[in-house]
């Protein structure tokens, strides 16, 4: 009903509502900052003067101030939205909090010394998997006293069982190096035993000579050096070496998900047919073209590595390419970009292990920061014997 009083401009006549416009708008207010207080009264008995006080709630960082909320925060802000603590500290400042970036560093580090337990239980399960995707990228690291940084290397081994069906959680381990020394993967994946997925990296062969580790290749590498000559020279033997490929991705779709013995039954029926035709026709296509072109080199690459590529067409839970991994290395590729290098050994260290948890935790469905913030809640007083309780995958994110 119109207010009292509220007649018609034209006329003066009463009014009746007809009908009304309803408008919606997105507003932004900035995140507010809370000051939580605990307050403990202390008690003294008449009789004993015996004194009795509420013991502290735990914290994540001992006798420190922040809450596991706003750790949570600051980890997110550097490993996910890539902003360098320089550039958090600014943003505080104009919320009016004075957190400097030396103080924020000392947090950050702290939060992962915390967390590392967690992140060594996830390593542990992703290596145990029957397949282990992994891929690697520069990190440019100050190397003191040399007045320019050192090439130091991100591995990622990523557990991921759901393309052929399995049921175990996936989980992805960061490993930080100070180089790309086959001694590195060697190392980590000394107790491993089945299939990796990975490029033709040299530092991995020892790791297949042993017989515990079977080679899978990635078909998108091979097919990325023919797209990058079309892209160069536009050349009709590039297009039509993609072309000869691009079934057997569209093969793989179809059998994405499926058991490995449905997998395996498909690619032995469709797949092999296609890269028996697609070898064939490489070897003679190298034949007639120029030895030192970059064509052929994509060739010999192809054929180099045709043995591996191939291992799809022996086991149901290989895969056809080696994506999972690389694009769980896109977010440090897009940090390198904000922050440049990073400032030491130890530094990159925490970030793998920050990595380590908000990558897991991206992968069984969770918020980045909603899983830190109840990890960083929880860790500190629970039993290192039962630390698998707080895994990303023993925890539902709606109830925890």
């Amino acid at each position: 009903m119109p207010a009292e009083g509220c007649t018609c401009r034209a006329c003066g006549g009463a009014l009746r509502k007809v009908g009304e416009d309803v408008t919606e708008i997105l507003e932004y207010r900035p995140g507010r900052f809370e000051v939580v207080r605990h307050v403990r009264p202390a008690f003294s008995c008449r009789s004993c003067e015996a004194m009795t006080q509420a013991p502290m709630p735990s914290l994540p960082i001992e006798r420190g101030r922040p809450g596991p909320g706003l750790l949570a925060h600051v980890l997110v802000s550097k490993y996910c939205d890539n902003i360098p603590l320089y550039r958090q500290s600014e943003i505080y400042a104009r919320d009016g909090l004075d957190l400097p970036r030396g103080l924020l560093a000392g947090w950050v580090g702290r939060s992962a010394a915390l967390a590392e337990p967690m992140a060594a239980y996830i390593g542990r399960h992703a290596l145990a998997g029957p397949r282990v995707h992994a891929d690697d990228t520069p990190m440019p690291m100050l190397s003191p006293g040399r007045g320019r940084t050192q090439a130091a290397r991100f591995w990622a081994y990523l557990r991921d069982d759901r393309p052929f069906g399995g049921r175990d959680p996936p989980a992805v381990l960061y490993e930080l190096t100070p180089d790309r020394k086959g001694e590195h993967p060697q190392r980590c994946l000394r107790d491993f035993q089945g299939i990796l997925q990975a490029d033709a990296y040299a530092g991995f062969n020892a790791l297949y000579e042993t017989g515990r580790v079977v080679e899978a290749a990635c078909w998108t590498h091979a097919r990325r050096y023919f797209h990058d000559e079309l892209l160069a020279n536009g050349s009709p033997i590039a297009r039509e070496a993609i072309e000869r490929m691009q079934p057997l991705f569209a093969i793989e779709a179809e059998i994405h998900g499926q058991p490995p013995e449905a997998r395996l039954a498909a690619r032995q029926a469709r797949s092999a047919l296609v890269m028996a035709d697609l070898q064939a026709w490489l070897e003679a296509t190298l034949r007639r073209i120029s030895g030192k072109s970059d064509l052929a080199k994509a060739i010999r690459y192809t054929l180099a590595q045709w043995g591996a590529l191939t291992t799809v067409l022996r086991d149901g839970r290989a895969c056809l390419h080696n994506n999972a991994a690389e694009r769980r290395m896109r977010p440090l590729a897009l940090g390198r970009k904000n922050y440049l290098f990073g400032g030491s050994l130890e530094g990159g260290r925490r970030a793998a292990i920050i990595y380590t948890l908000v990558g897991t935790a991206e992968l069984n469905g969770w918020d980045p920061q909603a899983y830190l913030r109840v990890l960083l809640d929880r860790i500190a007083d629970h039993p290192i014997n039962r630390i698998g309780d707080l895994a990303p995958w023993n925890m539902r994110p709606d109830t925890a």
